[in-house]
């Protein structure tokens, strides 16, 4: 089983673990506006950016999600995605008050199926039952290119990493930030 950290406590993680050169699995998540539902994973028209964070509630998630709504504007021919165990209304009114416009903000909040099928669920700590920090790029092809599960929950992922991996997830590169488990 994987771990993390939380403030210096691991915690174990739950679920399946998916790897680089993995097919994601196709899930379905909550999207915070209108409560529709939204699939992640699998293959698609775009490159997927699969942003997971804890709660949008925190400083650590809202300066993430805010950092990747700046760059979402200026990724062509990607979707970025961020997934929380946040109930959408609540994630609904953090986008209005953060201006998050250029990506969509979904919650796993029903059953838990994205963080269960990705293996980024806290499975014991404080936050047990919510997910870790972690980004996947999906290819158009529905396979993982990239993939980061922070080792600290409330440390901020490599963006440079992250953003690097979209450009090669349209040449079917694969690449990895080197700190997964």
């Amino acid at each position: 089983m994987a771990t993390v950290t939380l403030k210096g406590n691991e915690c174990n993680l739950a679920g399946n673990e998916i790897s680089v050169g993995a097919v994601a699995p196709q899930v379905t998540v909550v999207a915070s506006e209108g409560l529709a539902d939204k699939v992640v994973g699998g293959a698609s028209d775009n490159v997927q950016v699969i942003v997971v964070v804890p709660s949008l509630d925190t400083p650590v998630c809202a300066a993430e999600t805010r950092k990747f709504n700046a760059e979402a504007a200026s990724i062509s021919g990607a979707e970025v995605t961020v997934v929380s165990m946040d109930l959408p209304f609540a994630a609904g009114r953090f986008c209005e008050a953060e201006g998050i416009d250029n990506l969509t903000v979904t919650s796993d909040f029903r059953n838990k199926e994205f963080a269960n099928n990705y293996g980024v669920l806290l499975a014991d700590g404080p936050l047990a039952g919510i997910t870790c920090r972690a980004v996947f790029v999906v290819n158009k092809d529905g396979r993982v290119t990239y993939k980061q599960i922070v080792p600290e929950v409330t440390d901020e992922p490599d963006y440079g990493a992250a953003l690097a991996a979209v450009t090669s997830a349209g040449s079917l590169g694969v690449s990895c930030c080197g700190s997964c488990q």
